[in-house]
């Protein structure tokens, strides 16, 4: 018989090998969404970082948030994961000072798979982002991006169901609808720049409608769902069967 042993005293529950730091926001997050657990194929814990507003991260990039952010990170630790992202791509800009103070992955936006993207293609990496006013060149630099490799940025701001729904938060949302703004976004972002090599869905929010998007413009299509995917099976390694 296995033996098991306590990991840590603050932990009462096991198998919850990511965990995700959520955004202080009301919107519904629909299946693939990154704040929908039916998202993933395991079980994930979620945190939320009080006072984290959309309003607070986006647009005034309150650094008075940091220290809630590491908080909660760290209430993930204490709590038994492996590794901790976030739910929305300018969590990027706590990125360093979240994984200096915990002991685990810290992966909190989508924006960090640029590098391997671009690697893979050698193409310019096509990102679409909840608003592109507010995504800086600091959200870059604080995932060690290489400001050198190139991008091209289309925000989904001006489309009226993401905005009013996700932005605003206006308590309904139309899934057929923003499913529509965003690949009418990425659609024109493809004419736009032909030799884009990929797609990088930044917004936890768009997800739902990746498949959607690689229909529309034939390219490989990164997100949050890729990212979290990919960790997970680093960090909760499956031995191999079969035959031969």
């Amino acid at each position: 018989m296995t033996v098991y042993s306590v990991k840590r005293p603050t932990q009462s529950w096991y198998g919850e090998a990511i965990g995700i730091l959520i955004l202080d926001a009301s919107y519904p997050c629909v299946p693939g969404n990154v704040g929908n657990a039916t998202t993933y194929a395991y079980p994930v814990r979620y945190q939320e970082v009080r006072g984290a507003s959309i309003d607070r991260l986006l647009h005034k990039r309150d650094p008075g948030l940091c220290e809630a952010f590491i908080e909660a990170a760290l209430e993930l630790q204490r709590r038994g994961v492996k590794a901790i992202t976030g739910a929305c791509g300018f969590m990027a800009f706590f990125q360093e000072e979240v994984a200096a103070a915990v002991d685990v992955p810290v992966l909190l936006s989508s924006l960090m798979q640029i590098p391997f993207i671009h690697a893979m293609t050698g193409q310019p990496v096509g990102i679409i982002t909840a608003n592109s006013d507010c995504l800086t060149p600091k959200h870059l630099s604080s995932c060690r991006i290489d400001l050198s490799i190139p991008t091209v940025v289309a925000g989904m701001q001006g489309q009226t169901e993401f905005r009013e729904a996700i932005l605003e938060e206006k308590g309904t949302l139309d899934s057929a609808a923003i499913e529509a703004e965003v690949v009418e976004v990425a659609s024109r972002l493809v004419s736009d720049h032909p030799d884009l090599g990929s797609i990088l869905l930044e917004c936890s929010d768009l997800p739902p409608y990746a498949s959607a998007v690689q229909a529309a413009t034939q390219r490989p299509v990164f997100d949050f769902v890729t990212m979290i995917d990919y960790v997970h099976a680093a960090v909760r390694r499956r031995p191999f069967s079969g035959f031969m």
